[in-house]
């Protein structure tokens, strides 16, 4: 009772009605829509949707793309996570942020960057005239699997690193003592100690890549290839506007990621472990000679110019290139696209529009996660749970499918509430989208406090508002900090639901960048681009510093 009234905060059964409200009345929109028709419930209408020719490719298409572009992440993520986990190069600390700068990049910024680098008369056919003849191959199946792969091989990477440091060389010193070789030692000891964290990782990779929308709508359409994403986005912006159809690729997008997460799970409460052993155990590490050095070296270099340096190489040069029929020639350079950027009214309206609905979407979650944590912190049974789930819910779904609902249910009410066709319509859905990322940080927050410090405040006293203000509040101020700057940088970003729901002749930096890339104005463009990775990078480096300062305290 004492850990129940130390606190303040709403009341959980009117937190519950609210995310309620905002989350899951849009979902059961969604499947309503598909299998609702003229007030009856019609299920043979959204089963011939799916079943049609068209709508199967595009299952088919997703599903073969997630499957690749495992495949392809693995390929890059085990080889670099041995290196950087199990060698001396894991001494380096510095990689560890060279190799998370693809997965922080925007994904259709990378595709653009890749396009321009490898289409006809690009980049690299300057650089190199002579591979003009099969450079322009790039633009098939294969060359989407590479793009995608690039921006999410980190976080499989991440996964498998942390997994083996978690291993201790004792554990192969064993093995070694016992006569057991190289090559037995890793199929016996280091491959099942890694198989769950890589299956959850290969999940997690899959579900995000049919969850993805910025590299198959930039790549994908043109070489052909439709996915989830790009097809929902087609049936609900394109002439004829077709939002059962919509509704029924959703609806089973949405049942292949929760069918995902579910395995995820289970995955997770099977492949669970405990290592017994001393204390101050270390992980193994092979020394490598100078020829392995060299080697891997060189295949974290191949690695970062892949995945860093092409896509930014063609950002940047593309933003300062006068005339793009001269391309990379001596003196064709100019900084007059950052200029035109910094003074045109329509550029900078999508800037502060941006930094508008950055800040604001980012307070409202900081307010909204951590009075949801709070309350439940303070329940138990029913709405302890609820509160729960329906919080994090946005997280375990494409955030298409949510814009999708949060479209038609607003659109539904627009008489009794008039906020769809607004900049308030944009401001609710990035909050729907991203309140999981407070409640997250401030729930890790939370774990490090102590019952006690909230009952001295109540011994001396305190009211439970100013228990909360005076010790809650501070202690949990990082986790609120950390959550806030990482919505603001997302949403600053953000493509999908800036194209779906801005109001008309409203840009923001992702729909200026993508309308200037389509529209023929690249180097505008790439040059908003520039300025879209600057702003966020400085972002995470003010968090970084601020982050590494409490530490310190």
């Amino acid at each position: 009772m004492n850990r129940i009234n130390a606190q303040k905060g709403l009341p959980p059964a009117l937190l519950l009605a609210l995310l309620t409200f905002l989350i899951l009345c849009p979902l059961v929109t969604v499947f309503a829509e598909a299998v609702v028709v003229d007030g009856r419930l019609d299920l043979y209408q959204a089963w011939g949707i799916i079943a049609s020719s068209e709508n199967v490719r595009t299952i088919y298409n997703s599903l073969l793309l997630g499957v690749c572009v495992v495949l392809c992440s693995t390929v890059i993520a085990v080889p670099t996570a041995f290196v950087l986990a199990r060698t001396q190069l894991a001494r380096h600390g510095w990689l560890d942020i060279v190799f998370m700068i693809p997965f922080m990049t925007p994904p259709y910024i990378a595709s653009m960057g890749w396009i321009l680098f490898m289409q006809k008369r690009g980049l690299f056919q300057q650089l190199f005239p002579s591979t003009g003849a099969w450079s322009e191959n790039f633009f098939c199946f294969g060359g989407l699997v590479l793009v995608m792969s690039l921006h999410v091989f980190p976080f499989l990477m991440t996964m498998l690193k942390n997994a083996m440091l978690n291993i201790p060389a004792s554990l192969e010193e064993s093995g070694a003592v016992f006569g057991a070789g190289a090559a037995m030692r890793t199929r016996k000891i280091l491959a099942p100690l890694l198989t769950g964290n890589y299956a959850i990782g290969a999940l997690l990779v899959f579900v995000k890549t049919l969850s993805e929308y910025g590299t198959p709508y930039t790549l994908g359409r043109r070489i052909g290839f439709y996915v989830f994403t790009t097809d929902i986005h087609r049936y609900s912006t394109t002439a004829p506007i077709d939002f059962s159809s919509s509704a029924s690729l959703s609806s089973i997008l949405v049942c292949i990621c929760m069918a995902m997460w579910l395995m995820q799970n289970y995955i997770t409460n099977c492949s669970s472990y405990r290592l017994v052993g001393g204390k101050g155990s270390r992980p193994a590490r092979t020394r490598l000679s100078r020829l392995g050095r060299a080697a891997a070296w060189l295949w974290l270099a191949a690695v970062v110019v892949i995945a860093i340096g092409v896509p930014y190489f063609s950002i940047i040069s593309t933003s300062l290139i006068k005339l793009r029929g001269y391309g990379l020639a001596a003196g064709n350079f100019t900084f007059a696209h950052y200029h035109e950027l910094l003074t045109t009214p329509k550029a900078l309206s999508s800037i502060w529009k941006s930094l508008f609905l950055a800040v604001s979407s980012a307070t409202i979650c900081s307010v909204i996660g951590t009075a949801v944590v709070v309350a439940v912190r303070r329940s138990t049974g029913f709405f302890k749970k609820a509160l729960e789930c329906v919080a994090l819910l946005p997280e375990m779904l494409p955030s298409i499918v949510l814009v999708i609902g949060i479209m038609l249910f607003w659109n539904a009410i627009y008489k009794l509430v008039p906020l769809y066709n607004t900049i308030g319509i944009m401001v609710l859905a990035y909050v729907v989208l991203y309140v999981p990322y407070t409640v997250q940080y401030v729930t890790s927050a939370f774990t490090q406090i102590n019952d006690s410090l909230l009952q001295a405040g109540r011994v001396f006293g305190g009211s439970p508002g100013y228990v909360f203000r005076r010790v809650t509040l501070p202690m949990i101020s990082r986790g609120v900090f950390a959550g806030w700057m990482m919505i603001f940088i997302i949403a600053f970003r953000e493509l999908v639901t800036a194209s779906l729901i801005a109001p008309p002749n409203t840009l923001v930096v992702s729909t200026y960048i993508n309308r200037e890339f389509e529209q023929g104005s690249v180097s505008l463009g790439m040059a908003m681009a520039v300025l879209c990775v600057l702003i966020t990078t400085t972002a995470l480096l003010v968090f970084n510093r601020f982050v590494g300062k409490r530490k310190g305290a």
